[in-house]
């Protein structure tokens, strides 16, 4: 649930002067309510090399036994031929994805690819950010499909999940914000508008851990979304024991946008002004 609506972001005024506008009040925000943060980034591997044995098996196991809703089987059974031929066709490539920095770019080959898709009228953009990367005092709560993104507070004003929505041009129609607590979750999010919006092109800008972003490729194929995914720093999830804690809400440690991959983020969402 949003409590303010009013937008620093508007069509009256230049992006540039909006971003400085929010920038400067999280900058103050910051000195008089500080939000706890990450002192420094571990050194982590995105993915152990135990976990990464057997991988996609895990995925597969995982996202079928740990349903009690079935909702990938209840999907799946709707168009079994489609998309089993998806899914094995991206199943046989050695990467399900091509990556650039922190940036996994699925079914398209380049940004600039991206951005031309987000420039086409029969998109529908999915901008989605894992929980994970919530501020540990979140008003809504770090574990929770909400976010209030509120002006008035002062952790929302601080968080750049808060910017990056607050940038999205909502008044322009066909893009959705979401805020991910579980792969189960995003996943019936979008079969559901793939299945409403049959005729549109389902594009994506997503935050996980890279293990994640691996484990899931395939799937994000199968249904032929095409999009982004971007990869989290910080405290991230690389075994599969620390990915089904964070999948019920245990996820004590906190995972970062990088600075650089936040401003590629905002860059993407500036070409939705255009």
């Amino acid at each position: 649930m949003t409590k303010n609506k009013l937008n620093i972001w508007n069509p009256q005024t230049p992006w540039e002067i909006s971003e400085k506008a929010w920038d400067e009040k999280s900058s103050i925000l910051n000195k008089s309510h500080p939000l706890k943060i990450l002192t420094s980034l571990p050194k982590m591997p995105g993915i152990t090399e135990e976990t990464a044995k057997g991988l996609q098996y895990k995925s597969i196991k995982y996202l079928l036994f740990e349903d009690p809703k079935h909702i990938f089987l209840h999907y799946f059974f709707k168009k079994p031929f489609k998309y089993a031929y998806h899914f094995i066709k991206s199943a046989l490539k050695k990467r399900s994805y091509k990556r650039d920095k922190d940036f996994f770019l699925y079914g398209i080959d380049s940004v600039e690819t991206f951005q031309t898709e987000l420039k086409k009228e029969n998109r529908l953009l999915v901008v989605g950010f894992s929980y994970c990367h919530k501020p540990y005092e979140c008003p809504s709560g770090r574990f929770s499909a909400e976010c209030q993104r509120d002006l008035d507070n002062p952790v929302c004003a601080q968080c750049f999940i808060g910017k990056a929505t607050h940038a999205l041009p909502l008044f322009k129609g066909n893009i959705q914000p979401l805020f991910i607590p579980t792969i189960h979750y995003i996943g019936e999010e979008l079969f559901k508008l793939k299945e409403k919006h049959p005729d549109k092109t389902l594009l994506f800008l997503i935050t996980a851990c890279e293990m994640t972003l691996e484990m899931f490729g395939n799937w994000g194929n199968m249904i032929q979304a095409k999009g982004i995914g971007v990869r989290l720093d910080g405290r991230i999830c690389n075994t599969m024991k620390a990915f089904e804690l964070s999948e019920k809400g245990i996820k004590p440690g906190l995972t970062v946008v990088l600075p650089e991959t936040q401003q590629r983020i905002l860059q993407l969402i500036k070409t939705l002004w255009e």
